[in-house]
C-alpha cells in the first residue's frame, strides 16, 4: 500500500523519463503537502536548470507526460511551474480500507532489517539520576521501540558507570555501614544520601590527614581501588553487591517512566574492562595513537583547539589509567564486531558532541567502525527552568528524577480525582499515571532532541495544545463514541472507512502519512516528527468528529462508515503513542 508521496514519485518519475529521457527517470519530484491542494510537485524549477529551459515550459511537458488518472484529478500549473494535485476522492477511500486491513498501518516493511544498537539512559551507580538523564532515557526509548516497529533489530544498551575510582570509597563505606543493613538500602531509596555519605568520610579523612599505619578510610578507599582493578576477588564481590543495590533503583525509575530497559540491556563501563589493555596496544601498534606528555594520545585529523595545535583524544592517561575515550573504542568494537551493528545511535548530551567526533574518526581509522556502518550522535538538549537555566533545586543541586515524576503524576491525580469522582481508585490511580508521566515523556520528545527546552508542568498536563493528555484524550473520546454506539447497537463490522466530505478525506489522508512518518522517524532519529504528525491526527480527528456526526447519522451506512474511519484513527494514534512510550487510557 503506498502512501501519497510514493505512489506519485513513481507516477512523476516514470513521467520525467518519458518526456526528458531516462536519464531524468531517479530525479527527485519533490512532492509537498500544498495549502493550494492536497500536495504539489515542485520539480520544474530543478529540472529547468539541467535542461536549460523555462520552469513553467517544463511543467507542461510534465503534465502532458504523466498518467495520475486513477490516482488523481488533472494536476493545475501554478505560479512560476508548480504542479497543484488533488488526489481522487475514491483514491484515497480505497487506501484507507487498506490501511484498516494492515496489521502494521502502513509501516513500511524494510528491504534490509538492521541491528540497530541504541546506547541510551547511561545513569551512574550509587548516584541519583537526575533530570538530565530525563531526556537521554526517554528519547532512546522511544527510539527503539520505533525502530522494533518498523521491523528492524534493537538492541538496547544501558552504559551506566559502573567502575573507576569512585568505587574504591563506595566499597569501603558500604563495609562499614553492613552489605545487608538500613543504610545500605539508601543505594535503592537515596542514591545520592549514600554517594554523601561516603564523599563526606574520605574528605573528613583526608583533612585529618593520613594515619602512620595506612588504616584512614581515604587511605583505605585508595588501596581497594587498585585491588578492584586487578580483580580482586573479594572486591569483585563487593562491588557486585554495590551494583547489584543500584539496579533495584534504576528498576524504580524505569517503571516509573514506562521505559523498556531491562537488566539485559546493562553494558556498563565495567564490561570493557578487559579490553581496554587491547584497545591501546592495537591502536599504538597500528600508528594511530602516540605518546605525547606521558599519556597515549590519538590526533584525529581536522581537530584543533583554539591555538590551532592538533586535540588530543588521551585513550591512556600518564598514569596509566583509562578514561571514557578508551571505553567507548571498545565498546564501538564490541557493538560491530560482535553485536554486528547496521548502526549505531548514541543518544547523549550535547556537550559530548566532540567527545563523539573524534571517537567515531579514531574507531574508522582503527577500521572498528566500517564505512558502512552508520554511528550517529542523537544530541540531546538540556531541560530549562522558568529562569532559562538548566533546572535544578533552590538549594543549586540537580533535580532528582523521580522528585519530578512523582510532581508530574500527584498533579495529575488531583485534577482526575476533581473531575472523575465516579470512578473507581485504581482507576484514577492508573490514568493520574499515564497522564503525568506521558505529559513530561511527551514534552521532551516533542521537542527536538538538540535543542533545550522549560519544564512547565502545567502546560506539560493541559488538554488543549500539542500535549500527551490532548492525544490521550482524543482516543478516549473515540472509544467513548465506540461504547456509546455498541450500547445502541451500531457497529462498524465488515465497514469501509468513509471518505466523502471534506473533513472525512482530511483525516483519511492525515491517517495514510502515519508509515512514511515512522519511517523518517526512524531514518533521521527525530521522535519529534512522530508527535507533530499524531498533534495534526488529533486535530484532524476532532474537526472531521464535528462535520461528521456519528451516533446522531440517521443513515445505518454512513454512520458505519464514520465509525470505521474514527476506529482507524484510534488506531493508528495508540500505536504512535506506544511507539513513543505513551500510554493511553480507556477513558479520562
Amino acid at each position: 500500500m503506498p502512501a501519497p508521496e510514493i505512489a506519485l514519485t513513481e507516477r512523476f518519475q516514470s513521467a520525467f523519463a518519458a518526456a526528458f529521457g531516462p536519464e531524468f527517470a531517479d530525479a527527485d519530484p519533490i512532492i509537498r503537502p500544498s495549502q493550494f491542494a492536497d500536495f504539489q510537485c515542485n520539480a520544474a524549477m530543478g529540472l529547468a536548470k539541467r535542461l536549460g529551459r523555462k520552469p513553467r515550459d517544463i511543467a507542461q511537458d510534465i503534465l502532458d507526460a504523466v498518467d495520475l488518472t486513477d490516482i488523481a484529478e488533472t494536476p493545475e500549473i501554478a505560479g512560476p511551474g508548480f504542479l497543484n494535485i488533488r488526489l481522487r476522492t475514491d483514491w484515497v477511500a480505497a487506501q484507507a480500507a487498506e490501511l484498516a486491513g494492515d496489521e502494521r498501518l502502513g509501516a513500511p516493511v524494510p528491504e534490509h532489517a538492521d541491528t540497530v544498537v541504541v546506547d541510551y539512559s547511561a545513569p551512574n551507580v550509587a548516584k541519583e539520576m537526575h533530570v538530565g538523564h530525563l531526556r537521554t532515557t526517554v528519547v532512546g526509548d522511544a527510539l527503539a521501540r520505533t525502530l522494533e516497529k518498523l521491523g528492524h533489530r534493537v538492541i538496547r544498551q544501558n552504559h551506566i558507570g559502573d567502575w573507576g575510582t569512585p568505587f574504591g570509597m563506595l566499597i569501603e563505606h558500604l563495609l562499614e555501614v553492613g552489605e545487608d543493613g538500613s543504610e545500605a538500602e539508601l543505594l535503592v531509596t537515596d542514591p545520592n544520601a549514600f554517594y554523601q555519605a561516603a564523599r563526606a568520610k574520605f574528605d573528613a579523612a583526608e583533612a585529618a590527614g593520613k594515619a602512620a599505619d595506612g588504616s584512614d578510610f581515604a587511605s583505605r578507599a585508595r588501596r581497594r581501588v587498585a585491588t578492584l582493578q586487578s580483580g580482586d576477588a573479594e572486591s569483585l564481590r563487593i562491588w557486585t553487591h554495590l551494583v547489584e543495590l543500584s539496579k533495584g533503583y534504576f528498576h524504580r525509575i524505569y517503571d516509573m517512566l514506562d521505559v523498556t530497559l531491562t537488566d539485559a540491556d546493562l553494558a556498563g563501563e565495567s564490561t570493557y574492562n578487559d579490553q581496554l589493555e587491547s584497545v591501546c596496544a592495537d591502536l599504538e601498534e597500528d600508528g594511530i595513537a602516540r605518546i605525547s606528555d606521558g599519556a597515549l594520545c590519538v590526533f584525529p585529523e581536522g581537530f584543533t583547539g583554539r591555538d590551532e595545535q592538533p586535540l588530543p583524544l588521551i585513550v591512556r592517561k600518564s598514569d596509566g589509567g583509562y578514561g571514557y575515550a578508551t571505553t567507548d573504542l571498545a565498546a564501538i568494537r564490541h557493538r560491530v564486531h560482535d553485536l554486528g551493528a547496521d548502526r549505531i545511535a548514541y543518544v547523549v548530551g550535547t556537550a559530548q558532541e566532540l567527545h563523539f567526533q573524534m571517537v567515531f574518526a579514531t574507531a574508522r581509522a582503527a577500521g572498528w567502525l566500517p564505512a558502512e556502518v552508520e554511528a550517529t550522535h542523537v544530541k540531546i538538549g538540556s531541560v530549562l527552568g522558568e529562569d532559562g537555566k538548566i533546572l535544578r533545586t533552590r538549594s543549586g543541586a540537580s533535580l532528582r528524577l523521580m522528585a519530578l515524576l512523582e510532581e508530574a503524576t500527584a498533579t495529575a491525580r488531583g485534577v482526575i480525582d476533581e473531575l472523575r469522582p465516579d470512578l473507581p481508585d485504581d482507576e484514577r490511580a492508573s490514568i493520574a499515571h499515564a497522564i503525568g508521566i506521558g505529559g513530561v515523556k511527551y514534552a521532551d520528545l516533542s521537542t527536538a532532541h538538540d535543542s533545550d527546552y522549560t519544564f512547565d508542568l502545567d502546560r506539560m498536563l493541559a488538554l488543549t495544545g500539542n500535549t500527551a493528555p490532548y492525544l490521550q484524550y482524543a482516543v478516549a473520546r473515540i472509544r467513548s463514541i465506540a461504547r456509546k454506539a455498541a450500547a445502541q447497537g451500531i457497529t462498524a463490522d465488515g465497514a469501509a472507512p468513509r471518505v466523502e466530505n471534506d473533513a472525512e478525506r482530511a483525516l483519511a489522508l492525515t491517517l495514510l502519512e502515519y508509515g512514511p512518518t515512522l519511517e523518517q522517524v526512524g531514518a533521521d532519529f527525530e521522535p519529534h516528527r512522530l508527535c507533530a504528525y499524531l498533534f495534526s491526527l488529533a486535530q484532524a480527528f476532532t474537526a472531521f468528529y464535528d462535520a461528521s456526526p456519528i451516533l446522531k447519522e440517521s443513515d445505518e451506512q454512513v454512520r458505519a462508515g464514520r465509525l470505521a474511519l474514527a476506529t482507524l484513527a484510534e488506531r493508528v494514534l495508540v500505536e504512535g503513542l506506544d511507539a513513543l512510550g505513551v500510554r493511553a487510557p480507556q477513558q479520562m
